[in-house]
């Protein structure tokens, strides 16, 4: 299974409601336990991230916080509120797909760029929708 592909879906998903898309799945023995995507306007709240849903939902269903033998797959370049948590969750390793929208700073050696075209274009997209939107 193609783990950045089902990140992807769930970026689809936070496009389709106006959220900024960007998704998130948690992968444990080869297997998606968690999924999810940002719903920060949704829910009005600051930490609703794709990444920390995704951290909270894992966690949920293994009935335990660490979460040492998964991986995060996300699509856009971890944040660094979202980076702590992923480190206070103690994730494996983590496969993101874009560093669009981000300030290029050091991010730790258990981190992986995929690049992924897909990823950065809903990006782009998206942005390009609200800037056009505030000017019409």
């Amino acid at each position: 299974m193609n783990f950045m592909n089902e990140a992807f879906k769930e970026a689809k998903k936070a496009y389709d409601i106006d959220e900024v898309p960007v998704g998130a799945v948690i992968v444990k023995d080869g297997k998606i336990i968690a999924r999810s995507h940002n719903l920060k306007e949704t829910k009005q709240l600051v930490t609703a991230h794709a990444e920390i849903l995704a951290i909270e939902k894992a966690s949920k269903k293994i009935n335990n916080w660490r979460l040492e033998d998964c991986e995060l797959y996300v699509t856009l370049k971890p944040c660094k509120m979202c980076r702590q948590i992923i480190k206070e969750a103690r994730i494996k390793h983590v496969y993101y797909g874009s560093e669009e929208c981000i300030v290029n700073d050091t991010i730790k050696e258990n981190y992986t760029y995929i690049e992924s075209k897909e990823c950065s274009k809903i990006l782009k997209d998206f942005f390009k929708k609200l800037r056009e939107n505030k000017h019409n």
